[in-house]
């Protein structure tokens, strides 16, 4: 062999030991997991169940008139302002009322003008019969017959302004009633259901829609009866919203005093600020409360400062011994020994070998190793 051809093997050699290193650099990129940082408020201590997010209150808004819907503004779901337009029915009857109803009030002002002129004229005629009756010059069937005029237009001018008063209070009706067309809504809150559409009779009370008040809502839990007892108003819990992507703190717990014939589980409501309504009436909630009494557990935990994990992030070696892959300050993946408790749910408690603030890998541990780059 050549000289010549040593030479070109040995470039060759080269070129291949350049892309072996350029394929193991791209190998070495960090692994994508999905991770969870650990903190002594999950939903692993106490108890977990399954609820259901109510409104705070429900208003029905209906017609206080007959007639038959003209348009309906609103949809289900829909935020509504305190006094928005939700609904209108046909006004025509309404309408024409007023108009009759000032006609009315019109006639009824033309006739006070006319008993005032006519009262006028019977007291002008009075006083100069009473100056001559005075004198003894005037017959006394004149004087009467003064008197008579004047009671008489007087009648008729009381009558007159009273029928006045009658059309003012009949125009005011008719123009509450036209009012009345129209559906406003007497608070703020979410469309919850629309009975009535346009085209269909709407009757006076007939509920046309409800207002759902969500600024504040409650997570309807139904408990066991046997577990009542641990649970307090003040009972902390945890609401998880999968739908909404939300999770908090519940507050007051409101306890139901009736349990269900069949299941023997009582009805509790836990009462959550609901900051940008975001929780609506029928979602699921994953509710936990820490039931548990002060007091010792595994490793020496107070049952109120117990960490968990989800149960899949726990993993058992040959040995019987479990570890959880961590993941350091530098993002770098590393193996922690732990020693187990309980599980509740989906989630399992850990007694020794996590500190809370630490981040588990939750998911694609299965592709890590020990110190291998990660990104979450």
């Amino acid at each position: 062999m050549n000289i010549k051809t040593i030479g070109l093997l040995l470039v060759a050699a080269s070129a291949l030991c350049a892309c072996s290193s350029k394929q193991e650099a791209k190998e070495k990129k960090p692994i994508r997991v999905k991770t969870e940082q650990l903190a002594t408020d999950g939903i692993g201590q106490g108890r977990t169940y399954v609820g259901i997010v109510e409104e705070n209150t429900a208003t029905a808004v209906s017609f206080t008139t007959l007639g038959v819907v003209r348009r309906v503004y609103v949809k289900e779901g829909q935020y509504v302002s305190k006094g928005q337009l939700l609904a209108e029915i046909d006004a025509t009857n309404a309408s024409n009322s007023v108009d009759a109803a000032q006609a009315s009030t019109s006639q009824a002002g033309d006739m006070v003008a006319q008993s005032r002129a006519t009262y006028a004229q019977a007291k002008d005629a009075y006083d100069r019969m009473k100056m001559l009756h005075d004198n003894g010059s005037l017959p006394e069937i004149k004087w009467i017959e003064a008197q008579t005029r004047l009671q008489q237009a007087e009648t008729s001018l009381k009558t007159a302004t009273s029928g006045v008063s009658s059309s003012k209070a009949m125009e005011r009706i008719a123009r509450k009633n036209l009012s009345d067309t129209r559906l406003t809504a007497p608070v703020s809150g979410v469309v919850g259901r629309t009975m009535l559409f346009a085209g269909e009779t709407a009757r006076p009370s007939q509920g046309v829609l409800t207002i759902l008040d969500v600024s504040q809502v409650k997570v309807k839990v139904a408990v066991p009866e046997v577990e009542l007892s641990s649970i307090s108003s003040s009972t902390p819990s945890t609401i998880e919203v999968d739908a909404v992507n939300w999770r908090g703190q519940g507050g007051s717990i409101e306890k139901g005093v009736k349990a269900d014939a069949i299941t023997h589980t009582y009805d509790i409501r836990i009462n959550v600020a609901n900051t940008g309504n975001r929780l609506l009436p029928g979602m699921v909630a994953k509710v936990g409360l820490r039931t548990a009494e002060p007091g010792l557990t595994s490793g020496g935990a107070t049952a109120f400062n117990r960490l968990s994990v989800p149960i899949t992030s726990v993993q058992k070696r040959g040995d019987g011994t479990c570890f959880v892959w961590t993941i350091d300050e530098k993002k770098r993946a590393h193996r922690a020994n732990v020693t187990t408790g309980p599980t509740v749910g989906n989630r399992i408690e850990i007694a020794t070998g996590l500190k809370p603030g630490q981040r588990i890998i939750t998911e694609g541990y299965q592709k890590v190793g020990e110190g291998s780059a990660v990104v979450f």
